[in-house]
């Protein structure tokens, strides 16, 4: 494809769509960014991300609820792609805070989906979750499996997301694929994920709390594994009857050539697990961090939190078919890389 491409990346200052927009713009492409630095986080972490982007892409700084600012985007620029990877995140947030959820993820898709049925981009890409899947016990997770039993007002809204491309979809025709990220981590990761607030306690001397006693497991992947996919299914579009919304699925061959970017073909409808396909215990993976830091951790085992699960396993053979890629950075590799950046960043005088 054309280096000349523009592509509009939601949530540019968070920690996925950093990465991304990162990506699409060494591959030589034009980013337009949204973000409005929320302070669910640490806001200091985004403006630094962004500052590492710097003048390479043009910056908005505003909400998804803004139908206006999202309208005008789109008329100035005019992307080629979309990739929506904004959202209100944190499963246990969402229980104390659900009107944000809708607010941020329902409302803000709506007003993304509306500013597409208009200008009619080649191909939305947005982020879904592994938290659709709720307590479903038939691993691993699938994307032909039923999703009707979510376990927070996080997974809600974003099973309502798939819902939602679906019927725009159907309506107007607008080729959306819905990717279902499985406990994304790295460099520039999010602090109130499990893995970073572990190592910011660990370093500091202080106990972390492992839940449900430990009895927990988790597809873990790592952050360019996740870049890849996404970046490889942007664009890649496949026959609009090939949709995997619990229905019979069987996805087209794509071009397993390498290409960063496979060539466009169809219309689509789609839903795509990312993940590692190897789930690791938590002991085990505080096991490996703790060798990466090289401090053990004083542990408080507690009961399990609600809105939790006890196990996600991404199937990816659909994304293999379609992309001939599967995420394969092991861990210990994946927490080698984080903690150097993590001592870097927060350590380094």
């Amino acid at each position: 494809m054309s280096t000349q491409q523009t592509i509009f990346v939601t949530g540019v200052a968070g920690f996925i769509g950093f990465h991304v927009a990162r990506r699409f713009v060494a591959d030589g492409w034009t980013v337009i960014g949204l973000d409005n630095c929320n302070d669910y986080y640490d806001p200091a972490l985004k403006y630094a991300r962004l500052e590492q982007l710097g003048s390479d892409i043009t910056f908005y700084k505003g909400d998804l609820e803004d139908k206006g600012l999202i309208d005008t985007i789109f008329t100035k620029h005019k992307p080629c792609y979309v990739c929506h990877l904004a959202a209100q995140a944190g499963v246990r947030y969402s229980i104390e805070h659900p009107k944000a959820y809708v607010s941020s993820n329902i409302l803000g898709f709506l007003n993304i989906l509306e500013a597409c049925r208009t200008h009619m981009p080649q191909h939305l890409v947005y982020a879904s979750s592994s938290s659709v899947y709720g307590n479903n016990t038939h691993v691993p997770f699938s994307t032909d499996d039923r999703v009707d039993h979510p376990a927070s007002m996080y997974a809600v809204s974003k099973r309502t997301n798939e819902l939602m491309a679906e019927c725009y979809n159907h309506l107007y025709n607008i080729p959306c694929t819905g990717l279902r990220f499985f406990t994304v981590y790295g460099p520039w990761g999010r602090p109130d994920m499990a893995y970073f607030k572990f190592a910011q306690s660990i370093l500091a001397g202080k106990p972390i709390d492992i839940y449900n006693h430990g009895n927990l497991s988790r597809d873990f992947t790592y952050i360019d594994d996740i870049v890849e996919g996404v970046v490889r299914v942007m664009g890649c579009v496949v026959p609009a009857n090939a949709g995997n919304h619990g229905g019979d699925h069987t996805p087209s061959q794509g071009d397993h050539t390498g290409s960063p970017l496979l060539a466009a073909r169809c219309s689509l409808l789609a839903v795509h697990n990312i993940g590692n396909g190897a789930p690791v215990s938590l002991l085990e993976f505080v096991e490996i961090l703790e060798s990466e830091l090289g401090v053990v951790a004083t542990k408080n085992y507690l009961d399990m939190q609600p809105g939790d699960v006890e196990k996600t396993w991404a199937d990816c053979q659909d994304l293999w078919e379609l992309t001939g890629f599967r995420p394969n950075t092991s861990l210990r590799d994946g927490l080698h890389r984080f903690v150097e950046w993590y001592r870097g960043y927060y350590l380094a005088p």
